[in-house]
């Protein structure tokens, strides 16, 4: 047996864990964060399965090594050295389709003077499978898709969503509308390719404008489910203190969950554009004193908060590969 715990790759999505001597390889998926599929968790309903590619291993059920090219049930399997398995069950981050689903809006409330929690429930939830830090959109009836930033994580029951909305803000006003007075709403999801398909092994991160935070709850949510250890530091910058809709939330986290810290990012100058309050809190995060060469960043915001945030942190050291922005998607530079 290798020295350590042995190392797991899923092909063809490229993801990788670690398990302990007696932990199933279903366990240890779990725990590294990866989605498997899984019912029984005995070895009958055969949605772990997977094919051995290299390394050894053991049936729990018969006590049998199981040969190279055969096939093993996650939840029965036990790994002796470094493995490789393949599985088109396990998808890789960003790579799950999009699908149309018949939402029940559950819940509708108001978490500040412009914010909406919104709380959705879709049929066959087990059937769904997203990464946390993805998106979906809102169909209405003859209008656009509106896009709104998942704020669960992938396990969760519900799918929350953060709508900021106002009046003077159309199309988000007319979503709110249509799920306060609707039974049912038209969603696509999940979308988005920055997110994690598995707990990352390195530092985090994370750095929210506005409701940019959905996305980090989904991420947070998601880490604090799994082994994760690494330090993961949060900055969410505001315009006013009032902007900080879910301030006593990111607090509870960094009481509770030892890998996390939180450092709010307020203006609180009437004087000051927004593209100041972005500069305020690009300066922020470059004072954290990172080891930018180590670490992984995760941003949510407008573009011109996240290239500039982005540019930034490749000049200060961080590879470009490292950080991550569905802006980079949407609104890509010319």
């Amino acid at each position: 047996m290798s020295s350590g715990k042995p190392r797991i790759t899923l092909w063809p999505a490229a993801l990788s864990f670690k398990a302990d001597a007696n932990q199933n390889l279903l366990d240890a998926a779990e725990r590294s964060g990866i989605a498997v599929p899984a019912a029984c968790r005995n070895g009958v309903c055969e949605l772990c399965e997977a094919r051995l590619i290299s390394g050894g291993a053991l049936n729990t059920r018969n006590q049998q090594l199981i040969p190279v090219t055969g096939r093993l049930m996650m939840c029965r399997t036990l790994a002796f050295s470094d493995l490789e398995l393949e599985t088109t069950a396990v998808m890789a981050s960003g790579n799950n389709p999009p699908r149309e689903f018949q939402a029940q809006v559950v819940d509708v409330r108001s978490i500040s003077h412009d914010v909406y929690r919104v709380e959705l429930k879709l049929p066959r939830r087990r059937e769904l499978s997203f990464h946390a830090g993805q998106y979906l959109s809102v169909n209405l009836p003859d209008a656009d898709p509106c896009y709104f930033s998942i704020a669960s994580s992938p396990n969760a029951e519900l799918i929350e969503l953060h709508i900021q909305a106002t009046p003077e803000w159309v199309s988000a006003q007319k979503v709110i509308d249509a799920l306060t007075s609707g039974g049912e709403v038209t969603v696509e999801l999940p979308n988005g390719r920055a997110c994690l398909a598995s707990a990352p092994d390195k530092p985090l991160l994370l750095v929210a404008a506005g409701t940019g935070f959905a996305q980090m709850k989904s991420l947070v949510d998601y880490l604090r489910e799994t082994d994760y250890a690494q330090p993961a530091k949060l900055y969410w910058g505001v315009r006013r203190k009032e902007d900080l809709y879910l301030n006593s939330l990111a607090k509870e986290w960094e009481g509770e969950w030892a890998p996390f810290s939180y450092q709010p990012v307020v203006g609180d100058d009437e004087d000051n554009d927004w593209a100041g309050h972005h500069d305020q809190l690009v300066n922020t995060v470059l004072a954290s004193g990172a080891d930018w060469k180590n670490v992984e960043v995760h941003a949510s915001g407008s573009p011109t908060m996240v290239y500039t945030l982005m540019d930034a942190l490749i000049e200060a050291g961080l590879p470009q590969k490292a950080f991550f922005s569905d802006v980079l998607e949407y609104a890509p530079r010319t």
